[in-house]
């Protein structure tokens, strides 16, 4: 059976993404993560421990947590005003054990949105907020920097780095650290994880963090001292998501901390919920431990409520102001289950129900149903807790669901729904946070950089290849031919671009620089040079791995290399078909305008790309820059030589694409018409 090209092409890319398909498949799997750990692998064999879950008030401990603040003295001023609410209201109603302020506490850009330095306006304001409202007087405030605390600052004892000077930890933790907190007969330790690059460049090549050998030992030494106190549960929290730190440790930062079996959660911020387009992204992450990203106080105003009540990890994501705030945390919530971590059993031997609930009003009451029961009142024992017996034997299969209601004595009302599990049976995490939490960001950026450079110069080099293989061997007899339309104009275009030199060579040397040569050089922090590469930036005598670079240049292949190449090599058919077939008539003006309007286009938005890349790094940088202002001067030549090049530089190509004799026949007519 005759199989066409087109089939095999369609099945070789089947194949292709089946492959990736699967590998993502794999990566993003939990399901070990369900099983609890063999004794042999275990290092503990007390863990997960259980306990005896009743209506005690011992072995409960909550907190809240807060990412991405972004103070800023040009935009937004109501983030400051509602932030001292959020301190003197919130944190005074809640009265979490400590409060988790987990990066970005300043927002670091200029006027523009696009340059980006420290102002130390923003982190006067943002002391004068935690001093204003006494909120540690009230708490534990543990604050970390996230990227924009860390723009422009080339090192902890650098001038800019104001988070020594206005934050409540960084006078005595300029980097990661660990708190530990006693509640009843517990000890709990919260690990601020500081992943922000070492020296830390200006936007926008600080997306994504790292983690050196030294952090590393920092963080091993502070793990170990948690261990020699014996602390019964840890949680780490950061800027980055896991998936988003560079790390030298075989898994990366994420298999880092699933190392330590009493890490039973890393919360986190920075992805904003991709500006709302993924909220609640939450996962499993293979070692058993969850990863929780928080949705921005920035835009909108979201906290995080955290308990760890008799070994059992829960928690809530709360709007500013929306009270009361509630939370069921035995049974827990079927989703969130962390086999390796809490022991199932004591939930099915527990003997209440038991819920957190507050307000900034006296709370009224508390009701639990659940599925279709009846309502039934729970008792208050102390502080937040309310709790009401139950029978677990009445739900020992499937997933049912608990309704909790929360009045107040102002007439507020919280009602919720949450699903439980006696029996191992679990909700599955949504796809696309599992992506994002579970994945390699950086290799995701190389995946796709270069993709789409192999997309840019292979098909042009093999056309190349095909055409010097038909001229020696066919003797430029045949000419390729396909039943659609458009691959044949694609074929066409690109086939007569790529036997012109001065247009192929030029195009493909150019891209295979982008993956080589330097991007950019200037000031990647003020007063200090560096050489931004695909693979890493140079600063001073620091390196910083490449992992952002490869989406910028991914962005300039997508944007302005591959719709050039489609533009001059529609351009140059076009010059072959009016040698094949030149018109009698003259081309209108506006007809010979409208030919530049895309090319023009083009230009126009690789000016405005200069444009914000000046106002990010400078004149020098604009200047040295290959990456945006070089190559707007290769696309002027290429345009140009589009034009103006001899039409000998088409004879090879018009020997396959135009019947024979009929190049030399209408060149030196149109030489005589010229």
């Amino acid at each position: 059976m005759k199989i066409s090209k087109l089939t095999l092409l369609a099945l070789m890319f089947a194949m292709m993404l089946s492959i990736f398909v699967a590998n993502l498949a794999n990566i993003i799997d939990y399901s070990q993560a369900l099983e609890p750990v063999a004794g042999l692998e275990r290092r503990y064999e007390d863990r997960p421990r259980e306990y005896e879950i009743g209506n005690s008030y011992d072995r409960l401990m909550w907190f809240v947590q807060i990412t991405d603040i972004h103070i800023s003295i040009f935009r937004d001023p109501l983030r400051i005003t509602e932030l001292k609410e959020f301190c003197d209201v919130t944190v005074g109603a809640i009265k979490p054990q400590v409060v988790l302020a987990s990066g970005d506490l300043t927002d670091a850009k200029t006027l523009d949105k696009m340059g980006s330095r420290q102002f130390v306006e923003e982190w006067v304001h943002y002391k004068k907020v935690l001093d204003d409202s006494r909120v540690t007087e009230k708490t534990t405030w543990l604050d970390v920097r996230g990227n924009h605390d860390n723009f422009n600052v080339y090192d902890e004892k650098s001038k800019e780095n104001y988070f020594a000077n206005y934050s409540i930890q960084g006078a005595k933790h300029p980097r990661s650290y660990m708190h530990q907190v006693r509640r009843g007969s517990e000890l709990y330790s919260f690990v601020a994880m500081d992943a922000c690059l070492k020296p830390g460049p200006k936007r926008p090549f600080n997306f994504v963090g790292a983690l050196d050998e030294q952090e590393l030992a920092m963080l091993r030494g502070l793990m170990n001292e948690s261990r020699k106190s014996q602390a019964d549960h840890v949680v780490w929290f950061g800027h980055y998501p896991t998936s988003c730190i560079v790390a030298p440790y075989k898994g990366g930062a994420r298999a880092f901390i699933g190392f330590y079996e009493e890490n039973i959660a890393y919360l986190c911020g920075h992805f904003h919920t991709l500006g709302g387009s993924v909220p609640n992204m939450y996962s499993l992450q293979k070692a058993g431990f969850l990863e929780l990203e928080l949705a921005d106080w920035k835009d909108n105003r979201m906290y995080r409520l955290g308990v760890i009540d008799h070994g059992q990890f829960s928690f809530v994501d709360i709007d500013h102001r929306d009270w009361p705030v509630a939370l069921v945390t035995n049974p827990k919530n079927a989703q969130f289950v962390m086999p390796r971590k809490e022991k199932l059993q004591s939930i099915i031997d527990s003997t209440h129900i038991r819920v957190l609930a507050f307000s900034i009003a006296d709370i009224k009451s508390v009701r639990v149903k659940i599925n279709n029961g009846d309502w039934i009142e729970c008792d208050h024992v102390e502080g937040p807790l309310y709790v009401t017996n139950w029978n677990t034997s009445d739900y020992k299969t499937g997933i049912h669901d608990i309704h909790l209601k929360v009045v107040d004595d102002e007439g507020r009302e919280k009602t919720i729904t949450q699903p439980f599990s006696l029996d191992g049976s679990r909700l599955a995490f949504r796809i696309l946070p599992r992506i994002l939490l579970m994945y390699d960001i950086g290799c995701i950026f190389q995946m796709f950089f270069l993709i789409l450079f192999v997309m840019v110069i292979l098909p042009l080099c093999i056309l190349r290849i095909c055409h010097h293989t038909l001229q020696s061997v066919c003797g430029m007899k045949g000419r390729p031919k396909s039943r659609v339309k458009l691959f044949n104009w694609w074929l066409r275009s690109h086939w007569i671009l790529a036997t012109v030199d001065r247009l192929f060579f030029p195009l493909v040397l150019y891209a295979v620089y982008l993956l080589f040569g330097p991007w950019i050089i200037g000031e990647i922090i003020d007063n200090h040079t560096g050489v931004v590469f695909a693979w890493g930036t140079y600063v001073g005598k620091a390196f910083l791995p490449g992992s952002f670079t490869y989406a910028y240049g991914f962005f300039q292949l997508l944007s302005f290399h591959l719709p050039l190449t489609i533009m001059v090599a529609h351009r140059v058919n076009k010059r072959l078909q009016n040698i094949e077939n030149p018109e009698t008539k003259s081309t209108k003006f506006y007809c010979k305008l409208w030919e530049h309007v895309p090319f023009i286009f083009l230009i126009l938005l690789q000016l405005s790309m200069i444009y914000f890349f000046w106002l990010a790094y400078g004149t020098i940088a604009a200047i040295l820059c290959p990456l945006r202002t070089w190559s707007m001067l290769l696309a002027f030549y290429l345009w140009y030589q589009v034009y103006k090049m001899p039409r000998e530089c088409l004879r090879s190509a018009a020997k396959v694409w135009c019947k024979h004799g009929c190049f030399e026949e209408k060149s030196r007519r149109i030489s005589r018409n010229d």
